[in-house]
This record gives C-alpha cells, sequence and structure tokens, in this order.
C-alpha cells in the first residue's frame, strides 16, 4: 500500500462512500474472522482446510488495513464482531462440504461489494485497498472452484443448446409471461435464477443451524421465520428451472449437524443473517435487470417486498437488544443550529 504522507500532507479527507464502504468492510470481515476461526477447529479434510486458513488471513489483513486508515484519520474503530461473539469450543455444526459452499458463495457475494465499491473510491490508498480485496477474492475464488471440482461437487449451471446463428427479436411476445405462448428462458434468466437458486440454499441451511442454537427465543423464532422465506423462494427459483425441463442445484440442509450449542453469539447470527437480507435484495435487483419476461419481473418483485418486511423486522430485533452499530451519518444541520 502507498505512504500516505502525501494524504496528510494535502489533507484529503474520506469521502462518505470511501467511509461507508470501509465501514462495512471493517463489519463483515470482523465477522469473518469469528466465522472462520470456528470453522478451523474443525475443518478435517486438508484442502479445504487451507482454504479456511486462507480466507481467515484475508479477513484478519483486512481488518487490520482499516484500523490503520481509521486510526490515522481519528476516525472511531466500530466494535465490530470480537472473541466475545464465537465459541471455539462448541461442538461441530457444519461438514466439510458446508465449508467449501460457504466460500464459494461468500466469495462471490464479497465480488459484489468490492467490485461497486471501487469505481466510487478516490484516495489512492482505499483504491488500493479495495483493489486488493478484489485480487485476493479472485484468489480464494478460483482456489475454492479447484478444490469443488476436484471434489466433484462444484454445482454447474445448466447447459443449454448452442444457436446455429445469429438471432434478432421480432415480436413484442418476447417480453411476455403471463398468457399465451410464453418463450423459453434466455441464458442470462437463467443465471439469475440459478444463482438465486444457490443463495437460498445456503441461506436455508444457514438459519437452520442458527435456529438450532440460538439463546433467546424471540431471535430463535425469527430465524425460524427466515427459513421458511428462504425455503419458498428456494422452490420458487427451483420450480422456474424445473418447468423449462432445467436442473435446480441441490440443498445443502444435510449438511448441518444436530448441535445445539452454539459457536456464534445471537448478535453475530442476526447480523449475518440481516446480511443475507441485502445481499438477496441486491441480487434480485441485479436479476430483475437482466430479465426480460414479464412474469420473471413481477415474481421477483413479490420475493423482493417479502425479503424487506422481514429485513425490517431483523434490524428492529438488533436495535431493541442494542446491537446495532450505526453507520456513519452526516451532520444534522438543522439540530446544529437550534439555540
Amino acid at each position: 500500500m502507498r505512504s500516505r504522507d502525501h494524504l496528510t500532507e494535502h489533507n484529503i479527507r474520506l469521502t462518505s462512500a470511501e467511509i461507508a464502504n470501509l465501514w462495512g468492510a471493517y463489519m463483515g470481515n470482523s465477522m469473518s474472522v469469528c466465522i472462520f476461526e470456528y470453522f478451523m477447529t474443525h475443518v478435517e479434510d486438508q484442502e479445504i482446510k487451507e482454504l479456511v486458513e486462507y480466507a481467515l488471513s484475508l479477513s484478519k489483513k483486512h481488518v487490520s488495513t482499516i484500523t490503520d486508515i481509521f486510526s490515522h484519520e481519528k476516525f472511531p474503530i466500530p466494535v465490530g464482531f470480537t472473541d466475545e461473539d464465537v465459541n471455539l469450543a462448541a461442538p461441530r455444526l457444519y461438514s466439510d462440504t458446508f465449508y467449501l459452499n460457504y466460500l464459494h458463495q461468500t466469495t462471490k457475494s464479497g465480488f459484489s461489494l468490492y467490485t461497486i465499491a471501487l469505481p466510487n473510491m478516490a484516495r489512492s490508498d482505499v483504491r488500493d485497498f479495495m483493489s486488493e480485496c478484489i485480487a485476493s477474492l479472485t484468489e480464494l475464488y478460483n482456489k475454492v472452484a479447484d478444490v469443488s471440482l476436484s471434489k466433484g461437487i462444484f454445482i454447474r449451471p445448466p447447459y443449454i443448446t448452442v444457436s446455429h446463428g445469429v438471432e434478432f427479436v421480432e415480436t413484442k411476445g418476447f417480453l411476455a409471461g403471463f398468457f399465451g405462448h410464453v418463450r423459453p428462458l434466455n441464458a442470462l434468466e437463467i443465471t439469475h435464477l440459478f444463482s438465486n437458486t444457490q443463495t437460498n440454499a445456503l441461506g436455508k441451511a444457514l438459519i437452520m443451524s442458527f435456529s438450532q442454537v440460538a439463546k433467546s427465543d424471540e431471535i430463535r423464532e425469527y430465524f425460524n421465520r427466515g427459513k421458511v422465506i428462504a425455503s419458498k423462494h428456494l422452490d420458487t427459483f427451483s420450480n422456474t428451472l424445473r418447468k423449462e425441463d432445467l436442473p435446480a442445484p441441490m440443498t445443502w440442509d444435510h449438511d448441518i449437524m444436530d448441535s445445539t450449542v452454539s459457536p456464534f453469539s445471537d448478535k453475530l447470527m442476526l447480523f449475518h443473517v440481516n446480511g443475507l437480507n441485502a445481499l438477496g435484495i441486491h441480487n434480485y435487483g441485479a436479476a430483475v435487470s437482466g430479465s426480460q419476461r414479464h412474469d420473471l419481473h413481477a415474481e421477483y418483485g413479490r420475493l423482493t417486498a417479502e425479503i424487506g418486511v422481514y429485513a425490517e423486522a431483523g434490524a428492529r430485533l438488533m436495535i431493541k437488544n442494542k446491537w446495532l452499530e450505526q453507520t456513519p451519518l452526516s451532520p444534522d444541520r438543522k439540530e446544529l443550529t437550534k439555540a
């Protein structure tokens, strides 16, 4: 990373975009440190262990870099997640296969965050950091993909027949989806449906594990509600693919063990589920922009609204328990001008 001497000399402050993305990355990576440290206590497969170890080292490195930037700017360091949020003595809750699939899906979500962030960064040290995050995630993803392929558990998106030539849309019916002849799904629509099936499969398994070990009855009930929602969304996307005679990905419920001793604090698990909610809304928005059939637009809209209601309930639980750290705000100018 470049020296910050020139930044101090010219007093280049962090912008709101830089603060927001660094703050969010700190929260996410401090959570990941707790999760990967727990994974490391139980993983048995040597290849998967090396991947978890590498992911853990990246999360620790990212937390350290952000701490350095914030300290240099005299910006408050978030509380995030600490050793108090993980119980390394807890029994095994996940299989090695789950660890591998978790890395696969969370690495993909990391790309979404950092690639959107980078074009909004101005300061060279923050750009360097975001660029390094993308590069290291790329390396991690390729390692995860190679191990998944070698073990025969990489779930490939569906194949489709190669077109015989270039075609142009000739009818408005191409956009239809409710009545009359409905055209087959195109390659981009299939990609989004398949990807959202995978993320909901992970979400369902993860929330199921959280519901087994949560200490609070209220939070356990919230997780049970989330498991039902994820299952319904999973069925919706899987059925849409099957109607087109396309395969749907498998679920990972069988990779959750029967332990009821929590390896994580209720705070960490609730924060993680809130992050999955935000990711789901982001993914569905991307799917709408990449889909052209009206029935898919309506389906994604309905499901997004359902996640939104569930996410609000999660945020209220975080607030009720005094766990929701405030994302940095701009000054309240009206309040400042009061006598």
